[in-house]
C-alpha cells in the first residue's frame, strides 16, 4: 500500500477515543489517500508515501468546525455598538431603524460581490485559525429571492475556497417588513421558500428563532414537519431569551442540535439526549450581549449530552470570526474543560452539522489535518490570539 501523504513524528488528538484525553495516541504516524485517511500507527509501521512530512514533534488534530455562523451579510452594525455603550435603549435603537432589520436592508441592498468580499474576509479569519468545515444560515433575506441568493452565495463560497460549507435555511429569523402577520409569513416559508430551496439543492438543513421576540413554539413546528416532509434536517435557535420549550420541538423531529440554550430546562435536557441532539454553546453572543442566564453545562455533562461550541458568527449580537476565541470563552464564562471545548469543535460540531466524515482522526474519515506547534491540545482553549495551525490540509491537500 502506497500514501499519498504520510505524517510522523507527531502526537495526535483523535477526538476519536473518550477513554483517553483528548483520545491522544503518541507518538504516532498517519496516512492519507485519496482523501482520506487510511492508516493510523507507529511510525516504524507506516506505509510508504508520495509525500512524507516531519511533524517535529507537534499535535496533529482534526480540522476545526464552526457549527453555527450567519456568515453572510451586508453592512455592519458597530454604530448600534457605540449607541448602546452611550446608554442609548434597544427601543431608541430599533425607533433609529436598528436591530436585525438593519441588517436585513443592508443585505438586500448589497450586491453579490459585496456580499461575498465581505463574508471572504471572515471566512479567511476564521481558515487561517483552522476551520476546515463550517455552517453559513440565511436569514438577512426574508423573502423568496433574497433567501435563495444567500444560500447560493454560500454555495459559491465553498466552491471558492478549500471548506467544507453546510448551508442552514433560516428563514423562520425575523417577520420582514412586508408582512404584517407572524403566520403568513410562516405560510410562505412552508409553501414557497422551502420548496424552492429544495429544488434548487441549496440547502442541508432547516433552523427557527424560537422566542417571544421570534417566532412561537406552534409557528416553528409548521416550518419543521414541511423541512421534514421534505427529507431536511431541523435544528432551533432555542432558549436564549426565555424557556418557550422549543428545545423539546427541536428533539420530538430528532434534530441535530438546539443552540444558544441559555434556559433550557432539566426536563427537556432528557429529551435532548435521548434524540442524540446536539447541545450548541454560543458564548460570544454571550460575552456580546453581557448576559447573565449561563446554559445549563452541569446538567447537560451529567446527562451525557454533547456539546459543541460555535462562534455564532453576525453582525448584532456576536461579531467574531474567530472560533479558538469561543473555544476559550466557552471554558472561561461556561466552565468547560479544554477537553470539552476541543470535543465541542471537533466530534461534537460535525454531528451538529451531521458531517459524519469529519471532526474525527480515524480510518476512514476525511483527511481534514491540522498541525499545531503545541505542548498540549490545552493550549487551543487556553490563550487568546497566541496559537494558528502551523500546517492545514483540507481532504489530504496541503493548504497555503
Amino acid at each position: 500500500m502506497t500514501a499519498q501523504l504520510v505524517i510522523t513524528n507527531i502526537k495526535l488528538a483523535t477526538a476519536s477515543d473518550p477513554n483517553k484525553p483528548y483520545g491522544e495516541i503518541a507518538p504516532a504516524a498517519i496516512a492519507v489517500a485519496k482523501g482520506k485517511i487510511i492508516w493510523i500507527g507507529a511510525a516504524e509501521d507506516a506505509p510508504s508515501a508520495h509525500t512524507l512530512i516531519d511533524g517535529k514533534d507537534g499535535w496533529l488534530t482534526p480540522g476545526l468546525i464552526d457549527c453555527h455562523t450567519h456568515l453572510i451579510f451586508g453592512g455592519n452594525r458597530a454604530n448600534e455598538f457605540e449607541w448602546r455603550q452611550q446608554g442609548i435603549s434597544y427601543t431608541e435603537i430599533s425607533n433609529r431603524g436598528g436591530g436585525i432589520m438593519s441588517t436585513v436592508q443592508a443585505t438586500r441592498l448589497a450586491t453579490d460581490k459585496d456580499l461575498l468580499q465581505s463574508a471572504q474576509k471572515r471566512l479567511d479569519a476564521l481558515m487561517a485559525e483552522g476551520v476546515t468545515s463550517l455552517e453559513i444560515k440565511s436569514g438577512y433575506g426574508l423573502s423568496l429571492e433574497q433567501e435563495l441568493r444567500m444560500l447560493r452565495l454560500a454555495r459559491q463560497l465553498e466552491n471558492q475556497n478549500p471548506v467544507k460549507i453546510a448551508t442552514t435555511l433560516l428563514a423562520a429569523h425575523a417577520l420582514p417588513p412586508e408582512f404584517t402577520s407572524k403566520d403568513f409569513y410562516i405560510d410562505h416559508i412552508v409553501n414557497a421558500i422551502l420548496p424552492a430551496a429544495v429544488a434548487e439543492n441549496l440547502v442541508d438543513a432547516v433552523d427557527v428563532f424560537c422566542e417571544g421576540v421570534g417566532f412561537s413554539v406552534a409557528q416553528c413546528e409548521r416550518v419543521f414537519k414541511a423541512a421534514t416532509a421534505l427529507g431536511l434536517r431541523v435544528k432551533g435557535h432555542v432558549e436564549q431569551l426565555s424557556n418557550l420549550h422549543g428545545s423539546a420541538l427541536v428533539a420530538k423531529y430528532q434534530g441535530l442540535s438546539v443552540d444558544h440554550i441559555e434556559y433550557l430546562s432539566d426536563q427537556d435536557i432528557a429529551l435532548l439526549k435521548a434524540a442524540n441532539t446536539v447541545a450548541v454553546l454560543l458564548p460570544a453572543a454571550y460575552f456580546f450581549l453581557k448576559e447573565t442566564q449561563q446554559p445549563p453545562i452541569h446538567a447537560l455533562r451529567k446527562a451525557g449530552v454533547a456539546m459543541a461550541v460555535a462562534t455564532d458568527c453576525n453582525p448584532g449580537t456576536a461579531p467574531q470570526a474567530s472560533l479558538l476565541t469561543a473555544m476559550n470563552q466557552a471554558c472561561v464564562l461556561f466552565g468547560l474543560t479544554p477537553e470539552e471545548s476541543f470535543y465541542g469543535v471537533t466530534r461534537h460540531a460535525a454531528s451538529a452539522l451531521n458531517l459524519s466524515n469529519k471532526g474525527q482522526l480515524a480510518v476512514g474519515f476525511d483527511a481534514d489535518l491540522l498541525l499545531w506547534d503545541i505542548e498540549s491540545p490545552a493550549e487551543l482553549s487556553y490563550g487568546i490570539n497566541l496559537v494558528k495551525p502551523i500546517k492545514r490540509w483540507v481532504a489530504g491537500e496541503l493548504q497555503a
